[in-house]
């Protein structure tokens, strides 16, 4: 598909006020003094960006040598989305009823689902939003759905701890979240989980999956996971992918 309302989709730019004035937003800090010269600065770091008009419509003083900008400008690029490629979760979407319906139908047993925010984050929204029994939204969490017996663990445990939950319990699935992703600190503590889970001869045995603001399905892949998803992703879209990943591996 190339057009779309009238659109050329091979030449996309950003819309402000008015159809393809490629307006954008941006918002930083710079390490410099408010003045007029940081100011100069901010506009010329859009210019070698490819921005034309830059704006400073905003400068506030940071304090101890920074100041932070928003700014306005025009994009100069464009991109082809019709040649745009993203790897997915490869499973269909399926509500609460329709993956208790699937359980019974083809696995014919609970799918036993451990999950945690591991390593030393802290924070539990990720991981409660997917197993709590409220949810999220208006989305029911796993600990809701018959068919599925769901174990949240909770924040900041060990790789270790879970991997040993997970045997003692027989999980079929494991959940992590992570949210705390500054300087990439998310990246090895999954790949600990994933050396573990191989070493202790597990990772062909259970589903594993990740979730954060930050986490792509690609990146997961890559560090060995089953499925990774990321923001707007609800209970429904973990659960479908992990009971037709389970009964396809149960049906091999």
């Amino acid at each position: 598909m190339s057009a779309q309302n009238g659109l050329d989709l091979t030449k996309v730019k950003p819309y402000g006020d008015t159809m393809n004035d490629g307006m954008m937003q941006f918002s930083f800090t710079l390490p410099i003094p408010l003045s007029e010269e940081s100011k100069e600065a901010a506009k010329q770091l859009l210019i070698k960006m490819g921005i034309e008009e830059p704006a400073v419509v905003s400068a506030q003083d940071l304090g101890v040598g920074y100041t932070f900008f928003i700014m306005y400008g025009k994009s100069t690029h464009t991109v082809d989305f019709t040649q745009i490629e993203v790897p997915k979760v490869d499973s269909d979407v399926m509500d609460k009823y329709a993956v208790e319906d699937f359980i019974e139908a083809n696995i014919g047993r609970d799918v036993v689902i451990v999950g945690a925010c591991t390593g030393t984050d802290a924070h539990t929204v990720g991981i409660d939003a997917i197993m709590n029994m409220k949810g999220y939204d208006g989305h029911y969490g796993l600990e809701r759905y018959h068919g599925i017996k769901a174990y949240n663990l909770g924040a900041q445990v060990p790789n270790e701890e879970l991997v040993a939950k997970a045997i003692e319990l027989g999980a079929d699935a494991i959940i992590v979240s992570q949210i705390v992703t500054q300087k990439d600190v998310h990246i090895p503590n999954m790949t600990q989980l994933i050396e573990l889970l191989e070493s202790e001869g597990l990772r062909d045995k259970m589903i594993i999956c990740a979730g954060g603001p930050r986490i792509s399905y690609e990146l997961a892949k890559e560090l060995g996971y089953d499925a990774g998803f990321g923001t707007g992703t609800y209970a429904e879209d973990v659960a479908s992918f992990v009971v037709q990943a389970l009964a396809k591996k149960l049906n091999k």
